[in-house]
């Protein structure tokens, strides 16, 4: 069976620095995987380089077959690829309902302008899948609050809410469970859980071992910008060179 997303020997080079250094790997239909490093692995440079907010400096990205690799960010969205990031990029002086609308106007392909001008044909469809993607993140009770009034961890679900919007069918997330207590993290989990059996990809980045472990059915390792193995939790676990990459970051980072 072809892979949804197909990562063949990408590079992006930072002038003498190699970020992302001949990695490639793949996520198939309806599957969790995860991408786990040392800090400074290149993990995040390769996300954006999967969705083309970075350009690649080599290799190509595939999405359901079709070579995406210089396409624009936008185009990438609307083809069935949402992400959230690292740092929230939630606008705090809207509201929740708001936020989560633009993920839907960029599902439509259209500006707030645009689909102001065709306000008739569009505002049903963006008001059915803002409801629908505030119902999955369970924040419809809030839909009018102001995102500034939401606590940390609601707003993780409101990011993932207004990514769930574009009607993905991968769905990237950049260390969703960072700034989570324990609690938190385990109900994130199950979330993410629930997408997944209602037939969504997933691909994240997490530095929770016990959140990967848990939550992935395969997981991809990347230091100094390689890839390094790729296996089940178990067989990841027990990688010496997985092992090795690990400890000696933390002996560097203790020198």
């Amino acid at each position: 069976m072809t892979p949804l997303l197909e990562i063949k020997n990408v590079s992006r080079y930072f002038g003498g620095l190699h970020a992302v250094e001949d990695f490639s790997g793949q996520v198939q239909r309806g599957e969790r995987v995860g991408l786990i490093g040392p800090n400074g692995a290149g993990k995040t440079t390769l996300f954006n380089l999967i969705t083309c907010f970075t350009p690649l400096s080599a290799g190509s990205v595939f999405f359901d077959d079709k070579d995406i690799s210089s396409l624009k960010a936008y185009q990438v969205a609307r083809l069935g690829i949402a992400r959230t990031f690292q740092n929230l990029r939630v606008m705090p002086n809207l509201s929740v309902f708001d936020n989560v609308s633009i993920g839907a106007l960029g599902a439509l392909g259209h500006s707030p302008f645009s689909a102001l001008l065709h306000h008739r044909n569009y505002a049903k469809d963006i008001s059915r899948r803002t409801w629908d993607a505030l119902e999955q993140a369970g924040l419809q009770g809030q839909a009018s609050e102001v995102a500034a009034n939401l606590s940390y961890g609601k707003r993780k679900y409101l990011e993932i809410a207004r990514a769930l919007a574009l009607s993905p069918r991968l769905l990237i997330l950049d260390e969703p469970a960072a700034g989570l207590n324990d609690t938190e993290t385990a109900q994130l989990g199950e979330f993410v859980m629930k997408l997944s059996k209602e037939g969504l990809s997933i691909l994240l980045v997490e530095h929770d071992m016990n959140f990967v472990m848990t939550l992935c059915e395969r997981i991809m390792v990347m230091a100094s910008g390689r890839k390094i193995a790729d296996g089940t939790p178990q067989e990841i676990s027990n990688d010496p060179v997985v092992l090795e990459a690990y400890l000696g970051s933390e002996e560097e980072e203790a020198a």
